[in-house]
Parts: structure tokens; sequence; C-alpha cells
């Protein structure tokens, strides 16, 4: 009877060797996106990520099956922002609703009204 107990050996051959290789690659993957996403955001940021693996064990009349499930979790890469003012009817404007246009009204002497 062979047992096997080594938690490496067993995650190695589940899946025919498959598992082992997505758990690889969605480190390497998951990885590569933080470094990404830290150089995008600053050198002196700090940015967290997530890999997890979970077996589930199901046991009958002495044998075992074993499903396994990868997790990856990456924070969204930061947006920019944009600035609006908000008028009085909710439409968006680029200019200050209660400021009036200082250049409005006549361009040159010769189109402007006399009272």
């Amino acid at each position: 009877m062979k047992r096997i107990r080594d938690a490496q050996v067993i995650i190695g051959m589940l899946e025919g060797g498959e598992l082992a290789a997505q758990l690889s690659n969605d480190i390497s993957e998951t990885l590569s996106k933080l470094k990404d996403l830290g150089e995008i955001m600053g050198r002196k940021s700090k940015v967290k990520g997530k890999v997890t693996l979970a077996l589930e064990f199901e046991v009958e009349a002495g044998a075992v099956t074993v499903t396994a499930g990868i997790e990856t979790k990456v924070p969204k890469a930061p947006r920019g922002t944009s600035f609006y003012w908000v008028t009085e009817d909710g439409s968006l404007s680029t200019e200050h609703p209660q400021q009036t246009d200082m250049f409005a009204g006549p361009r040159d002497a010769g189109e402007r009204r006399t009272s």
C-alpha cells in the first residue's frame, strides 16, 4: 500500500498534474498584474492580490473524490476622474452655473447697442 501524505505530491497529482500547472500559471499572472498596477500607482503604493486553492473532499465507502477550485483576486486598475458642475435641471456643465460668462455679448464696439 502506497501512502501519500505530502501536500505537494497530492496537489501535483490532482487532475493528472493539470491543477498544479494552472495554479502556477494563476500565481504568475496575478503577480504580473500586481506589478503592472504597482507601476501605474507609483513606487510607494501597495497593491494586494490573492490566489486561493480550495480542495473539496467527498468520501464514500472508503474512496475519496477530490474536487479543486482556484480563485484569483486582483484589484481593478485605477481610473481617472473628471470634474463638472451640476445645473439646476440636473445636467452637467463645464462652467460654474452661478458665474456669468465674462466674454458673453458683443465682441467689438460696432456690435454694441446703445440705449
